[in-house]
């Protein structure tokens, strides 16, 4: 019984953390919001590193490190605002996108 109820609650709490991407939609934002620094492919450019091949789970760590005002590396200044207004789901969404690239 205690099995059961540990393991309904941490579904529960793991569903209220989890988004399905949205590949359209993070296209968009990435299109929208990253593109520029990071390139039309997430291959980077200049001082700005390539997304492209990295998991979903990095990414959407970063993102919401990034979110919390965290610094991570020498772009955080810029990370930083772009990133605070992302939604739990805008985050799924790009990781989803950027991780199939």
């Amino acid at each position: 019984m205690v099995r059961i109820l540990l393991g309904s609650i941490t579904i529960a709490l793991l569903s209220t953390h989890l988004h399905a991407a949205d590949l359209e939609a993070g296209k968009e934002l990435y299109s929208n919001n990253c593109a520029q620094c990071h390139g039309p492919t997430a291959k980077g450019m200049a001082s700005f590193p390539a997304l492209a091949g990295r998991d979903a789970s990095y990414l959407q760590s970063r993102l919401e490190t990034y979110r919390a005002g965290e610094r991570v590396g020498a772009n955080s200044g810029l990370m930083i605002p772009n990133a605070r207004n992302l939604s739990d789901e805008d985050i799924a969404n790009l990781s989803g996108f950027i991780s199939q690239l």
